[in-house]
């Protein structure tokens, strides 16, 4: 059992990092097993398309990252600090899985219902109502501006998700490689957090 749990966990791994590569149109079940270092009857024994392969390498990804942000909402850290933590998590995860967002996209183009459901179900789903509630509670004590906070949200999203999901144009139009995106994306994580912050200054 204990050797069964270690391939699936080699193919899995395997799997991540080329879809990291070439994204789930891109990736061959091929590519795959020569990465996990099996054949390719072998891969198909485990997984037979790439496209359950993909569903869980998602759901981790997806899990994951609700389940830091809802440390973070869930928080007692001060307001600045939680915006900060918030970007950090959003660019961080999307740095590790770049994959999620396209994904998400075509998700919500395709089926939204079954997105809707995977959120709903997460056990960390974030406890957005919270947080809304902590931003109500920085405009009535003057601490910051008075806005919707949802468009709050909207914006530290929309910050945070759109480099990754254009990011071939991005690289493409400012001839930026791999390495550069990255470094410019960590860069983000300060300048986004400066921005939002900035925006809410009294």
């Amino acid at each position: 059992m204990q050797t069964t749990n270690n391939t699936e966990r080699q193919i899995i791994e395997a799997a991540r990092k080329i879809f990291v590569k070439k994204g789930l149109s891109g990736a061959r079940m091929q590519d795959i097993a020569d990465e996990a270092g099996i054949n390719k009857a072998m891969l198909h024994y485990y997984y037979r398309s790439k496209d359950k392969l993909f569903e869980i390498i998602f759901n981790e990804a997806l899990e994951q990252l609700l389940t830091r942000i809802n440390q973070v909402f869930s928080g007692d850290m001060p307001f600045q600090e939680k915006v900060a933590a918030a970007v950090d998590n959003y660019i961080s995860t999307l740095s590790t899985n770049p994959y999620l967002p396209l994904f998400i996209i075509n998700e919500i183009n395709q089926n939204p219902n079954r997105l809707l459901e995977r959120f709903r179900h997460s056990p960390m789903f974030p406890n957005v109502q919270k947080f809304i509630m902590h931003i109500q509670e920085e405009m009535e004590n003057g601490r910051i501006r008075k806005m919707d906070p949802m468009q709050l949200l909207l914006n530290t999203l929309s910050m945070c998700i759109f480099p990754f999901a254009a990011r071939p144009i991005i690289q493409g139009l400012f001839q930026k490689t791999d390495e550069d995106f990255s470094r410019l994306m960590e860069e983000r994580k300060q300048s986004v957090t400066e921005f939002i912050l900035m925006s809410l200054r009294p």
